[in-house]
């Protein structure tokens, strides 16, 4: 094992999680990342499942460093109901500092023996024949028996990969959500009718967005499903100062644009010596584009599959445990949220209130807790109740028209997920992968 180098290509969550699993079985693990030390995660709060920590072997951060998140409260487009959350206490996320989190996990990495290169930009994948066996960086090639990709959604590694591999390059414009995220000052003490708003559609826009009011700043986060962010970024936040005062003018902290991938988990993640985690490989939620905890508990998954590979040979074949593995606990049901956010972009904000309005989504049906990985907990499991909801959504003929294409589709979605080959066969793989992002078109 001391012998068998291990490149994790960016330090993302769960490529750092993994090289400390890794290192601690004796394997000789480096990460290459771009930033400086220390300069890593945007300037704001994240939130997660604490217990994705336990599962990839990482303890609770000091409880100085972080709070429980307050229970959210969704709103229609017209912002006249709100549905709010009732997460149970065992079931609770926590809120920590981005640069908090990474410490974190950074730390625990080099107490298990992990090595970071810092300033090291990751330029692309080293081929030798069909096998993955190291990365191209600013400062040189650099050689590994496994190379696991954590450079993000727009990976240099993956992009590059060659095309009979199978492994899909990019994310697509509608594969991903443009992000406002800033802090601004507290302009006034009034209360507000819900501390932590989150709005669908709010101002006719297509997108989400939430305004969190703290004690200190109040937390604004714009998301659209298009590339319109700039065009009345400041238009719009006077409309959400219209109804919580407590917006201020002055941004305090934070005040980046960043993209975010919302789509399917990635068809294939594995290769010959390749592995990809994290937002390489669309860990994401595909609604709202939370993913660390996903990544965190795939850390786990993908070092099994490592540690499990007797011979050390890392090829597709020995890392597909760690694929299936993550489709059976978490992507395959994750993957048809991707459908119902398609089918939501389709909706007018009259046929949004109109759902919150009719009871066709309850409270029930938005108190997403933690260990949210399924679209099944949507659905409400009370017989009675979901005959309400045909029945409500039977009374507006142009919304059922879109919405049972969408049911078929997660039909189909949730059927392909089933079939995925249990035991690797390139061609099978391939050939499913191909049936698999067809069901997203």
């Amino acid at each position: 094992m001391e012998n068998k180098k291990i490149i994790v290509a960016g330090l993302g969550h769960g490529g750092i999680s993994a090289a400390a699993l890794l290192a601690a079985e004796g394997f000789d693990v480096t990460v290459y990342e771009m930033k400086k030390e220390g300069t890593l995660g945007y300037d704001w709060t994240d939130i997660f499942a604490p217990k994705a920590l336990e599962i990839a072997g990482i303890p609770m951060p000091p409880e100085d460093k972080f709070e429980y998140k307050e229970d959210m409260t969704f709103f229609a487009p017209t912002c006249k109901k709100g549905l709010r959350q009732h997460v149970p206490q065992e079931q609770l996320e926590i809120k920590m500092e981005r640069r908090d989190i990474y410490e974190h996990l950074i730390n625990h990495a080099l107490s298990k023996g992990v090595k970071i290169e810092y300033e090291c930009e990751v330029l692309g994948p080293i081929m030798l024949g069909s096998r993955v066996a190291g990365i191209r960086t600013a400062k040189g090639d650099i050689y590994g028996d496994l190379i696991i990709d954590a450079c993000g959604m727009n990976s240099p590694v993956r992009s590059n990969l060659p095309e009979y591999l199978g492994i899909e390059k990019d994310a697509g414009r509608d594969d991903k959500i443009s992000i406002f995220r800033a802090f601004y000052n507290k302009a006034s003490e009034e209360d507000v009718e819900a501390k932590f708003r989150v709005m669908l559609f709010a101002g006719g826009k297509k997108g989400i967005c939430w305004v969190a009011s703290e004690e200190e700043y109040t937390d604004l986060l714009i998301g659209r499903f298009d590339d319109s962010l700039n065009e009345d970024l400041e238009e719009f936040t006077d409309y959400i100062r219209s109804f919580n005062p407590r917006l201020g003018t002055e941004i305090v902290r934070g005040g980046q644009f960043v993209e975010i991938p919302v789509r399917q988990p990635l068809s294939v993640m594995v290769s010959d010596g390749y592995a990809a985690i994290g937002d390489s490989a669309f860990m994401t939620v595909p609604l709202i584009g939370s993913g660390i905890a996903n990544a965190l508990k795939a850390s786990r998954m993908l070092a099994d599959a490592v540690i499990a590979d007797k011979n050390m040979e890392f090829t597709g074949k020995t890392l597909w445990k760690y694929q299936t593995e993550y489709y059976k606990k978490i992507g395959a049901g994750l993957a048809p949220l991707a459908c119902g956010r398609r089918v939501l972009l389709t909706l007018t904000p009259d046929e949004i209130d109109y759902c919150f309005s009719s009871g066709m989504i309850t409270e029930s049906d938005i108190t997403m807790g933690a260990d949210f990985d399924n679209m099944s907990k949507l659905i409400d499991g009370d017989a009675k109740d979901l005959v309400n909801k045909i029945k409500n959504l039977c009374k507006d003929p142009e919304l059922l028209k879109k919405l049972l294409p969408c049911a078929a589709q997660i039909g189909k979605v949730v059927a392909t997920c089933a079939l995925m080959p249990k035991k690797y066969n390139k061609d099978r793989v391939l050939a499913w992968a191909k049936v698999y992002n067809y069901s997203f078109k």
